[in-house]
């Protein structure tokens, strides 16, 4: 079995199981800040250094506030509460400074169009185009690619769904693109 293979075996294999991987990351994280009292300010600056390296991973991989929220929504019959994930997250220092950090993180989702199909399947498991379908796409040419976005935290679930390995989570040169507004 080559690398490629493997690697996207992996990724597979974690975004499936990332809710469990979080409950895990979550109590480990609170049993730290409330049995050792450690400051939450440790807990800030550990999700910033991870922001710069894997971008806005904290919140869907390791936040105890994350989980509780995904699961909120789960239990909504309705899908009432499916919008509430992003309004938790206006108090959160962490979600703010690694969204920012989602532009310049070292490791950032990125597709190959030479060999995408333009099947649609990781806009269809990506919460980001679900949430404003107009802006977020990654794969139509021209629109804005979720994983560089603020909001997105890295699920990895469009990395896993892409049938022939054109999308990849993997290191890359950070840049902020500034656009000419005038």
């Amino acid at each position: 079995m080559n690398k490629r293979k493997v690697k996207d075996k992996l990724i597979g294999m974690l975004a499936k199981n990332r809710t469990y991987i979080q409950i895990g990351f979550g109590i480990v994280i609170y049993m730290i800040v409330s049995f050792y009292q450690i400051s939450l300010w440790w807990v800030v600056g550990f999700g910033s250094v991870i922001g710069i390296i894997w971008g806005k991973v904290f919140c869907r991989w390791m936040c105890p506030i994350g989980i509780m929220m995904e699961f909120m929504m789960k239990i909504s019959p309705d899908d009432s509460l499916k919008n509430m994930y992003q309004y938790h997250k206006i108090g959160c220092p962490i979600a703010w400074i690694s969204g920012f950090l989602n532009k310049v993180s070292f490791y950032r989702i990125r597709v190959n169009h030479d060999t995408c199909k333009d099947c649609g399947l990781c806009d269809d498991v990506c919460y980001m185009p679900a949430i404003e379908n107009q802006k977020f796409s990654l794969y139509k040419p021209g629109m804005v690619n979720p994983g560089d976005d603020y909001s997105c935290s890295k699920c990895l679930l469009c990395v896993a769904k892409c049938p022939n390995g054109s999308l990849s989570y993997k290191p890359a040169i950070p840049s902020l693109k500034m656009e000419n507004k005038f």
